[in-house]
């Protein structure tokens, strides 16, 4: 009975390494093109009918997958390889379109889903009240909708009809960026410190200022947040400017990707030498952490993002469970102790 009890177990423990090395490899998996597909493209992925969902087993559905900004915003590139990882792994075909960064635009092709009666919906909701009609709408005709990367400001219960967000909590880790360098560069009371962003009326942008700000006011320091757009040509001119016109700042917390990604060639052109951190990650943002020109950045896993939003429509259309909010990054910092681990993974799921 010992005998055959030990084999019974020793099976169990060697199909529970089997299954969860499955898992991670399709976790952890990439889409070996870097680039994000472009608007208006469907891509229909996974074959083999009875096959399982982790094998691509065809479930015959659509999802739309609409991002608010342009397909040039290299923040979004592993957002849609995690898309188009778990779509694969699910066997659903993923349209994936671009809104620009236009409310109006981004409402016409959720409005465009419901009239081609797609079977799920993952878009950004980056206005708190720009989507509400077109998303509730959605929902109505008994569309899933998830958000992801960013949500209305009050979530599912006073805000928008999504069911879930997938994303970060920007005030928290705003709050964290903020103490990081007030703590490594001695930030004190009176201190200008250059809060840029892309868009500084979108909920993401407010919710981390609030954080960087709750910080600063901690100390007495000062803050002013500038709206800089998407270009990264024209964001590298508007903070150089701005250095230009403020030669006492002294420090910068860039609150989005394209402005930290060339903030330190700012800072170069107006001939300043002052402290930089902020949110995301970009290959310039990484070597400016290896070149000890930025202090640190906050890693939201835009990756993670990007396939729960879609794994978890899969798993709703396929057995009807929920989806669920989740936190991706939690409150994890990239700077030089880490750096080397996150390089080889940017622009593919980081």
């Amino acid at each position: 009975m010992k005998i055959k009890n030990l084999k019974m177990k020793n099976l169990l423990t060697g199909l529970t390494m089997v299954l969860s090395l499955s898992f991670l490899l399709a976790a952890c998996g990439n889409d070996p093109t870097p680039n994000p597909q472009p608007a208006a493209t469907a891509v229909t992925t996974g074959t083999g009918a009875g096959s399982s969902p982790a094998q691509g087993a065809k479930l015959g559905k659509k999802i739309t997958f609409i991002i608010y900004a342009d397909a040039s915003v290299e923040f979004f590139v592993p957002v849609v390889n995690g898309a188009k990882e778990a779509a694969q792994q699910f066997g659903l075909d993923l349209d994936i379109q671009y809104a620009g960064s236009d409310p109006v635009k981004q409402n016409n092709l959720i409005e465009t889903a419901v009239a081609n009666k797609i079977d799920g919906i993952a878009v950004s909701i980056s206005d708190d009240n720009a989507f509400d009609k077109s998303v509730c709408a959605a929902r109505d005709k008994g569309i899933p909708v998830v958000a992801f990367n960013v949500d209305d400001s009050k979530g599912a219960a006073g805000g928008n009809c999504r069911m879930a967000f997938m994303g970060q909590n920007f005030e928290e880790t705003g709050y964290l960026i903020g103490k990081r360098m007030i703590k490594d560069h001695a930030l004190k009371s009176g201190d200008l410190v250059f809060t840029p962003v892309e868009a500084p009326e979108a909920v993401y942008a407010v919710q981390r200022y609030a954080g960087v700000k709750k910080a600063l006011d901690e100390i007495g320091a000062k803050s002013e947040l500038v709206g800089t757009g998407f270009n990264l040509a024209d964001v590298q001119t508007k903070e150089a400017q701005y250095f230009i016109g403020h030669p006492d700042v002294k420090a910068v917390i860039a609150l989005g990707s394209a402005p930290l990604t060339v903030a330190v060639k700012a800072t170069q052109e107006a001939k300043l030498n002052i402290p930089i951190g902020g949110f995301d990650l970009t290959k310039d943002i990484i070597t400016g952490i290896k070149d000890g020109k930025i202090t640190a950045t906050v890693d939201q896993q835009p990756y993670s993002q990007g396939y729960y939003a879609v794994a978890q429509l899969a798993m709703y259309l396929k057995y009807g469970l929920y989806p669920s909010d989740m936190n991706t990054g939690g409150l994890g910092l990239v700077d030089k102790t880490n750096v080397q681990t996150v390089e080889k993974l940017v622009g593919t799921i980081r």
